[in-house]
């Protein structure tokens, strides 16, 4: 070891001067074959390093000093360069394989948003989506089969209220039955066999607390349960392991399935002869809807035939022309239903459940207070 410093050219002053005249780098003689598969088997152990890792695409900079590749003959120096040479051509390592993309979008698909097999029937998209983009128009009444039903299940309402409360409960809970389905499948939630089961059994309850309490106790009877189940499908809910969205959605659609059914009860909880007019203008409000006439037309001649449908059994029951009353407003919640169950182009499915249920289910709460 020494103590000499080092000048700036990196040599120590004690040398011979005439050393440090010498020039800092020489013209390299010609490669022979082994320099050049050393020199390349560097370069390659360099580069099998690299790819052990992420890959790096090497730049001009770095791969202009490296010797260029060949399979013919080694590589041979021109001797009027020294080493490292610039001028050969520039060598790249083999890049990694790009994962395969995937196909654009067809141009008209990427504009309209909907490509043609979505209009052909995709299911990404819902049926009254398809319906507007057909140029069809996503209300759709359910027409007369389902009026024709439900002027039935109105009649029997309508006939077994004035025999007992006992009579009046077969023909509800067949309607609390189709409302709770109806539902459930008008907002598009199917299979849906336990909130089907919680809005029925919502139903079923109030019917007992009303014939057990009496009706003069019908408000607390109908209420009561009404308050418990809600209570009851936030806890159900709570508990589920869905998503945030789905669970909020299932949540609003039994908490109103729950409610319609146990509304249902008032037909329970009225007096007698306001469940025959109430029923039978429903029935008669429904089946003058069905018909084939322009909708302003078809709602005033509803209202109408409603009315009259009031007066008559009104006179027949002693309510006289307070029927009319009950009548006329028995129909509009009526035609409130029946619009309900025409929304979002539904299915034949919706129409024979929702469609035949809701008109009566929601003139009940009407006909319960107009008592």
């Amino acid at each position: 070891m020494t103590n000499q410093p080092y000048d700036s050219y990196g040599q120590y002053e004690g040398h011979d001067p005439s050393y440090q005249q010498q020039p800092p780098a020489q013209p390299q003689p010609q490669w022979g074959y082994e320099e050049q598969q050393y020199a390349t088997q560097q370069w390659q152990g360099q580069t099998w390093e690299t790819q052990t890792h992420a890959p790096v695409q090497a730049g001009a900079a770095e791969t202009g000093y490296l010797p260029p590749q060949s399979y013919e003959r080694p590589y041979v120096a021109d001797q009027q360069q020294p080493y490292p040479d610039p001028a050969p051509a520039q060598p790249q390592p083999e890049a990694p394989t790009p994962a395969p993309t995937p196909a654009p979008a067809p141009a008209e698909s990427a504009d309209q948003g909907y490509g043609p097999t979505t209009l052909a029937g995709n299911a990404r998209i819902t049926d009254a989506q398809r319906a507007r983009l057909e140029g069809r128009s996503p209300i759709i009444e359910p027409g007369m089969q389902p009026a024709l039903l439900t002027a039935a299940l109105g009649l029997l309402l309508a006939v077994a209220a004035p025999v007992s409360s006992y009579a009046l409960v077969v023909p509800l809970v067949i309607l609390q039955a189709v409302t709770a389905a109806g539902w459930f499948r008008l907002n598009g939630m199917w299979p849906a066999r336990q909130g089907i089961a919680l809005a029925f059994l919502g139903g079923v309850t109030a019917d007992v607390a009303v014939l057990v309490a009496g009706r003069d106790q019908a408000p607390a009877a109908i209420l009561g349960p009404l308050g418990i189940w809600v209570l009851l499908t936030l806890v159900l809910q709570l508990r589920s392991h869905a998503d945030p969205d789905t669970r909020m959605y299932g949540l609003m659609a039994t908490v109103a399935s729950s409610a319609l059914a146990i509304i249902a009860t008032g037909y329970l909880g009225a007096d007698p002869d306001a469940v025959s007019v109430g029923a039978a203008a429903v029935a008669v409000a429904v089946l003058a809807r069905a018909l084939p006439l322009p909708t302003p037309a078809s709602v005033t001649v509803s209202l109408l035939a409603a009315a009259g449908a009031g007066i008559a059994v009104g006179g027949m029951t002693g309510l006289g022309t307070k029927g009319a009353l009950i009548g006329a407003s028995a129909a509009v919640c009526a035609l409130v239903g029946h619009r309900a169950a025409s929304y979002d182009y539904p299915s034949r499915f919706v129409h024979f459940t929702a469609g035949v249920a809701l008109p009566l289910t929601a003139a009940a709460p009407v006909v319960w207070i107009l008592h």
